[in-house]
């Protein structure tokens, strides 16, 4: 599903316009963003949790030289299904 095609689904099962329901997704995809990239967790009941994650240093390989090269630590966005979202992804 693309984009156009999310806010068109959004502004039927809510009753919206699309201009509405495109600003309601793009202050999602914001809070979503603002929220992990601050440190925090965010739940949404039904679909999951988004949270930050700590990525350790780690050393790796260049493919192409096979050199051994020192890959720094990091934080990286990460997402934990909801329950209720794996069991209709399931077909339960």
């Amino acid at each position: 599903m693309k984009k156009d095609e999310l806010v068109a689904a959004i502004a039927d099962k809510a009753e919206l316009s699309k201009a509405d329901a495109d600003r309601a997704l793009a202050a999602l995809v914001d809070t979503v963003t603002s929220t992990v990239a601050g440190g925090d967790k965010l739940q949404i009941p039904g679909l999951g949790t988004f949270e930050p994650r700590a990525r350790s240093a780690r050393e790796g390989r260049n493919p192409q030289s096979g050199e051994t090269i020192k890959i720094a630590a990091t934080t990286v966005p990460g997402f934990k299904a909801a329950t209720a979202f794996k069991n209709a992804t399931a077909g339960k």
